[in-house]
């Protein structure tokens, strides 16, 4: 009947419709997103919760221009990039996204081994190889198909940190006060985290790997083609990626918030406020909040990095192989995508190498989110321009709504970062 509402989508149409959005959003939760949030928490208590809320909508938006383009082209960024902008800058954007996944690896293996050292003890770093081999096998043996339900289902870890906060007593009152009402300072301190928070939470990582995802999945499923090439319909393929991205970064930034909630009503009440890493992190709340609260962080820690390893390797590999010509999918057995499965091998080791360094990890983690934050601008900049041209999207072209909020999104990111960079020149 014309004009007659749509009904609302069921719960199964709801958990059919979650795939690449929710994995990517669970994924930005990895280990050194967790300390990120801790040390905001930790050093700033709740001054610093406005961050993730503010973020949210900002959050939502970009990867929904990064799902549309994979999905609407047929191709992830790096190789749409490379087509419409040139060659010498989206290789400096590759190669840059490359250093800033390694540095993330290494700090997320780390923390795992780490962690699951602190749970059942035995030698850190042969849990960190063990989590690092196991990933790699996995993403190599293990056909995508199958491999995606896995992650999917892995998401689920992520209720670990929500349900930290039935431990602790908080000031609900304050919170909301601290959500709703930013408190601002102009010291280098307080911006870099912030851009190491924006930087964790809105990351070139998770855009290329959305989109790479999503033309994965339309591989997989009965419609093959890019959606740009069909004559008409499609608009059933975008309310599944605009439900399924919503929730999934919906979800992740509430896991967020409930991190640095939980660091700031513990550690920082307690005057703890130099946090190294997330197992840092864990240990650290076991002497205030009990052994219970210890477990959940800990487990956290361990079950998020096995979920976002394989999402920073991945990106990587998809980068790389795509602005190279190369064959990228996770779909494909190892001789008929050997360069994309060796990015992934080389990433992943090197990452587990540079635990065994003289590198400070906090320096590590904390500098491989502000990089994040620098090179998020021209990549958002980017898949703007992407998203609103017609010649590239076709009908499927950015809606105003989703044009203005994503370049907002862009210009937040810009602002932070030059304010942080002014900061520095200034000397404070």
């Amino acid at each position: 009947m014309l004009g007659a509402k749509k009904a609302p989508l069921t719960f199964r149409q709801i958990m059919r419709a979650l795939g690449p959005g929710l994995v990517t959003g669970a994924a930005d939760d990895d280990p050194s997103g967790i300390a990120t949030y801790s040390q905001a928490g930790a050093q700033f208590g709740f001054n610093l919760l406005w961050t993730v809320f503010l973020t949210t909508p900002f959050m939502i938006a970009i990867q929904l221009v990064s799902a549309h383009i994979g999905r609407v082209t047929g191709k992830g960024i790096a190789a749409n990039a490379k087509e419409h902008h040139h060659t010498s800058i989206v290789f400096i954007l590759v190669s840059l996204l490359l250093a800033a996944n390694i540095f993330n690896i290494a700090a997320d293996i780390a923390a795992m081994g780490e962690a699951l050292y602190l749970v059942v003890g035995g030698l850190k770093h042969e849990h960190a190889l063990i989590f690092a081999g196991g990933s790699v096998l996995l993403q190599v043996f293990v056909p995508y198909s199958r491999y995606a339900r896995y992650l999917k289902w892995l998401t689920l870890v992520l209720l670990c940190y929500v349900g930290v906060i039935f431990t602790v007593e908080i000031p609900w009152r304050k919170v909301v006060v601290s959500t709703l009402w930013p408190t601002f300072s102009i010291s280098s301190d307080y911006l870099m985290m912030i851009v190491a928070v924006l930087g964790t939470t809105i990351s070139p990582y998770l855009f290329f790997w959305q989109a790479s995802q999503e033309v994965e999945e339309m591989a997989l499923g009965h419609a093959r083609l890019p959606l740009k090439n069909l004559r008409r319909g499609g608009n059933p393929e975008l309310e599944r990626i605009a439900v399924d991205t919503s929730i999934g970064m919906i979800f992740s930034n509430t896991v967020a918030f409930f991190i640095v909630l939980t660091t700031a009503v513990t550690l920082n009440a307690h005057n703890i406020t130099d946090i190294q890493t997330a197992a840092d992190a864990a240990n650290a709340l076991r002497p205030i909040a009990g052994n219970f609260a210890f477990a959940l962080f800990a487990l956290g820690i361990i079950g998020t990095g096995l979920l976002a390893i394989p999402v920073l390797a991945g990106s990587a590999a998809y980068a790389v192989a795509e602005f190279f010509g190369w064959p990228s999918t996770l779909e494909a057995k190892f001789p008929e995508a050997r360069a994309f499965y060796i990015i992934i091998l080389a990433a992943t080791a090197i990452g587990f190498g540079l635990g065994f360094s003289s590198l400070d990890p906090i320096k590590m983690l904390v500098w491989s989110a502000v990089l994040n934050g620098i090179v998020s601008v021209p990549v958002m900049a980017i898949m703007m321009a992407l998203t609103t041209s017609s010649s590239v999207m076709g009908r499927f072209r950015a809606r105003r709504w989703l044009a203005w909020v994503g370049w907002a999104a862009t210009a937040l990111m810009g602002l932070v970062v030059m304010a942080l960079i002014l900061s520095f020149l200034v000397g404070n």
